[in-house]
């Protein structure tokens, strides 16, 4: 590569992109078909072998031709004149994306086991006018990524006659956090146990959907039943739970270690990169000032254990769509090491300030929808129906009653609002206690509402809109919430600050 990188050029990608084409091709295929295909191996005996082979080179070799053609047409340049970035792309379908340099807000590097194998990295580009990367390029060098990626988040600041060594001496990355394994494992062991266990159920349902007919051959579900009704019912219903709940703790151990191993935070310039992941690489670089809404997230255990999570959330034209694998976090941080980042985001640790508190009604509404309706609609069904004993019913219910009881309970101790000159802090949650930042000059619309019946008692929300998502706070003093929508109509009319 010479020391000149001129991206007003037509480029192509690596030329050992055609394998990653390839495998990608070949993986939605097998993803796609792979019951069809389990089917085929276990009737092998029966197939017609040199049909069946026959068919899979066919395919393979159609998949590489179409993987070369796609390395071929495609094509990424700079246009200097209208400081765009265009791709053009496609075989049959020819297609060209072009976006403004200006609303670039996030360049990544990810890199997947196959891309790790041949050597070639992913860069994604994803600007704030899009719930969805607007582009990606599937297999270029590490070097070539890199200062692509400088290029397109710094267009205005980097000069194209200078060399690539200078700049890369210029801005060299300084490495500032570094989550250790031991902080990965804390936190795998004490959170995302939902995600976890909705994982779980949708591999277990799809395995037991397409291998229904090979059940009895796979698992003897009498043997099963008759094992497990071998104890008491109670120590059945603890193994079962004991088994589930072990198993979510393994899923949960091993997607955190495999997805944030090695988690490296680096200051570079003006921007931040993230690095990590143990067979599939990945590196963010974002701007801080893009950042629109900053999550702190930690229950008992996380803070006994000195642990947390920081979500960060920059702008998106609907930050409710975003997918899971593309939000910003930065797991297993000890206290000292999230003010750090806190400090390198808002250039200070933000001060709580005035505290707000909902009204008691809050609690009273929760209790009624949450509590008394789930417990009268199963007094009803079981009244139609009778699917338990009434002692067993007593059971379940005063089980539920407590437990959502305490849920309820603590969700309303733990709602509150804190505002002060440069910050809106708003926290919540019931056992993950989820703390939402914002500073008031990023907020783009302020939404107020009274119900009819909430003016005799003079209560009411209100929602802050930025370009990252949105913070509410509901059954507050309707009064101090309008002096406070008041001030940071205020604080966004004179502040010189831009949210971008």
């Amino acid at each position: 590569m010479s020391n000149l990188v001129d991206f007003s050029m037509p480029q192509r990608q690596s030329l050992t992109g055609i394998l990653v084409m390839f495998a990608n091709s070949l993986q939605k295929s097998i993803r796609a078909f792979w019951p069809i295909l389990i089917l085929y191996f276990v009737k092998f005996e029966s197939l017609n072998k040199f049909l069946f082979f026959g068919s899979i080179i066919g395919v393979l070799i159609l998949m590489g031709f179409f993987s070369y053609l796609q390395y071929w047409f495609f094509t990424f340049h700079i246009d200097e004149e209208t400081n765009e970035f265009v791709i053009q792309k496609g075989v049959l379908n020819k297609s060209k994306i072009t976006i403004q340099l200006h609303k670039i807000q996030q360049v990544n590097i990810n890199q997947s086991l196959i891309q790790r194998l041949v050597g070639v990295y992913k860069l994604e580009i994803d600007t704030a006018g899009s719930d969805k990367k607007e582009a990606s390029i599937s297999a270029i060098s590490h070097q070539l990524a890199t200062l692509l990626k400088e290029r397109l988040i710094h267009y205005s600041e980097i000069n194209l006659n200078s060399k690539v060594d200078t700049q890369s001496e210029e801005f060299e990355p300084v490495s500032f956090v570094k989550i250790g394994l031991v902080s990965l494992i804390k936190i795998g062991f004490t959170s995302n146990y939902v995600k976890s266990l909705a994982l779980l159920f949708v591999f277990l349902t799809t395995i037991i959907e397409n291998f229904n007919q090979f059940q009895n051959d796979i698992i003897n579900e009498d043997k099963v039943t008759n094992y497990l009704e071998s104890f008491p019912i109670i120590t059945s219903v603890l193994m079962v739970v004991g088994f589930v709940f072990a198993l979510v703790l393994i899923v949960n151990l091993v997607r955190t270690i495999f997805r944030y191993f090695d988690f490296t935070i680096q200051k570079n310039q003006q921007s931040v990169i993230l690095s990590y992941g143990l067979l599939a690489t990945k590196s963010i670089l974002l701007n801080p000032n893009k950042v629109q809404i900053v999550k702190i997230t930690q229950n008992y255990f996380q803070k006994k254990l000195d642990v947390t999570t920081i979500g960060v959330h920059q702008a998106s034209s609907d930050a409710q769509k975003i997918k899971e694998k593309d939000k910003i976090e930065v797991p297993g941080c000890s206290q000292q090491e999230s003010f750090e980042i806190l400090k390198l985001l808002f250039s200070q640790v933000p001060k709580k300030g005035t505290l707000y508190l909902p009204n008691w009604r809050k609690l009273a509404l929760n209790s009624f929808f949450f509590l008394l309706i789930p417990i009268l609609i199963m007094l009803f069904l079981n009244r139609k129906t009778e699917f338990v004993t009434w002692t067993e019913w007593s059971i379940y219910t005063t089980i539920f009653f407590v437990f959502a009881g305490i849920i309820i309970w603590f969700s309303f101790k733990n709602y509150k609002l804190f505002v002060s000159d440069d910050f809106i802090i708003k926290q919540n949650g019931a056992w993950d206690i989820d703390t939402s930042i914002i500073e008031p000059f990023k907020i783009q619309t302020i939404k107020t509402q009274q119900f009819f019946w909430q003016k005799y008692t003079n209560i009411g929300s209100v929602t802050l809109s930025t370009a990252g998502g949105n913070i509410s706070f509901s059954t507050g003093n309707y009064s101090e919430i309008k002096q406070l929508v008041n001030y940071w109509l205020y604080q966004v009319e004179t502040s010189e600050k831009t949210w971008m």
